[in-house]
């Protein structure tokens, strides 16, 4: 009988994008405005603070953040103001000195408890929900240099996915923004 042979296949890693590194702030603006003016939108920087102006210079809209809280406020009022309805008025009415049943007066506190726990609970998921939260992987981590950027470096990192994207391209036109070191990051 004839043995099987097994060849073990070398796995090709996938190409994440490019990893640009910058000096200084300054440089790493001007980058960004030039990588939304070619095109680029899938691409995203990293910094050990926050930069004034980064975030018009991506691109960046408003955060939905503010209407999502606001949503989950009134749906604290509305739970506070049933609850109280509710069991105040329908399901275990009392009579007690020729008060009424429901009174908004005495549904206050319980209802601004409501809505500020509501709120606080919207707010604190619905960051993570819209920052991708909790990334307990992501390409770049492999990246050694990456380390850098939240000690001293800044960077920008493009995406593969993006329709302007093309690996000899990408990495010259880097290049011609000034980049102190450029890195392929494979996921």
């Amino acid at each position: 009988m004839g043995e099987k042979t097994t060849v073990a296949k070398k796995e090709e890693k996938e190409l994440y994008g490019v990893l640009a590194h910058f000096d200084t702030p300054e440089a790493l603006l001007k980058a960004v405005r030039k990588v939304r003016e070619n095109g680029y939108t899938r691409f995203d920087t990293h910094t050990p603070f926050p930069i004034h102006g980064l975030d018009p210079a991506m691109g960046m809209s408003r955060s939905k953040l503010p209407y999502l809280v606001f949503c989950g406020g009134l749906g604290g009022v509305a739970t506070a103001l049933l609850l109280q309805w509710w069991t105040g008025a329908v399901d275990y009415p009392l009579f007690i000195g020729g008060k009424p049943f429901f009174a908004i007066e005495f549904a206050t506190p319980v209802t601004f408890e409501l809505m500020v726990l509501f709120s606080a609970f919207t707010t604190v998921f619905g960051m993570l929900i819209l920052n991708g939260l909790p990334c307990l992987y992501h390409p770049l981590f492999t990246v050694k240099s990456f380390e850098r950027a939240s000690d001293d470096s800044f960077c920008i990192s493009i995406e593969a996915k993006d329709d302007r994207f093309d690996k000899k391209r990408t990495v010259e036109f880097l290049q011609s923004l000034g980049s102190s070191g450029i890195e392929l990051v494979e996921d």
